[in-house]
């Protein structure tokens, strides 16, 4: 499993986001036009792709990329 997956799997579900936009130290919020349900869309991404569900708290701890990398390879192992 490598991060730049992950990125393009989140680049996907943003059709205006140019590809190669995102990178790990991104924070995912600050993607215009993030909102409630690009939260609820990662977080059915990450179940579907990796098979791990991220709980609420954890996507509100994390802030970057990398961040929710980290928590995906930990639930992981």
């Amino acid at each position: 499993m490598e991060i730049n997956d992950l990125i393009k799997y989140i680049e996907s579900e943003f059709d205006e986001l140019p590809k190669g936009t995102l990178q790990p130290e991104t924070s995912f919020r600050e993607i215009e036009g993030w909102s409630s349900m690009h939260a609820l869309l990662l977080i059915a991404l990450v179940d579907n792709h990796y098979d791990v569900l991220l709980t609420g708290e954890e996507l509100k701890n994390a802030v970057t990329i990398r961040d929710l990398f980290l928590i995906i390879v930990n639930r992981k192992s």
